[in-house]
């Protein structure tokens, strides 16, 4: 029998308390306790993205956080940026530049794109890629997430209220 840890966690907003081995990896968590399937699982080593959530803020890679060692944290996935009734100003701008292929990259982008902006609300075209360096996607070679992350950038800068999470 495996020993469990309780974890508690406040994701998008909502606090989840559930008992886990202490090897359980976050995105699991996720995914398998609490239903968030928006975090994908790529590659297991950190380098693909697909699993960037905000632990406290701060993207990082949910496929290295063990769900004990972020005890207490507060986690957002793709799943809590937007309200339950409308997209989020960047899933809009994925949508409309068509900065999307096949998807599977896209909650990951989505959240690095996230942190770029509320830390750089004006990102030149350079900063926006080597933002997206992180991410790896493999459909779309990147331009049209570029022109939708500059094009995110100046209406939010119209409007920065509409960055702000839902949650």
């Amino acid at each position: 029998m495996h020993d469990r840890t309780e974890v508690e966690l406040v994701v998008n907003g909502r606090q989840y308390r559930r008992s886990v081995e202490p090897r359980y990896l976050l995105a699991d968590f996720l995914r398998h306790e609490l239903g968030l399937k928006g975090t994908h699982i790529g590659c297991e080593h950190g380098v693909c993205g697909a699993c960037t959530v905000k632990i406290d803020g701060q993207t990082a890679r949910s496929c290295l956080h063990f769900a004990v060692a972020v005890q207490g944290s507060q986690i957002t996935t793709v799943e809590g940026i937007a309200g339950p009734d409308a997209l989020h100003p960047i899933q809009e701008a994925f949508h409309e530049h068509h900065a999307l292929q096949c998807g599977f990259c896209t909650p990951g982008m989505l959240m690095t794109v996230s942190e770029l902006l509320e830390r750089n609300p004006s990102p030149s075209e350079a900063d926006i890629r080597v933002a997206l360096t992180s991410n790896i996607c493999r459909c779309t070679g990147y331009t049209n997430i570029v022109k939708a992350v500059a094009a995110v950038a100046a209406k939010l800068r119209q409007r920065p209220a509409e960055m702000t999470e839902a949650n």
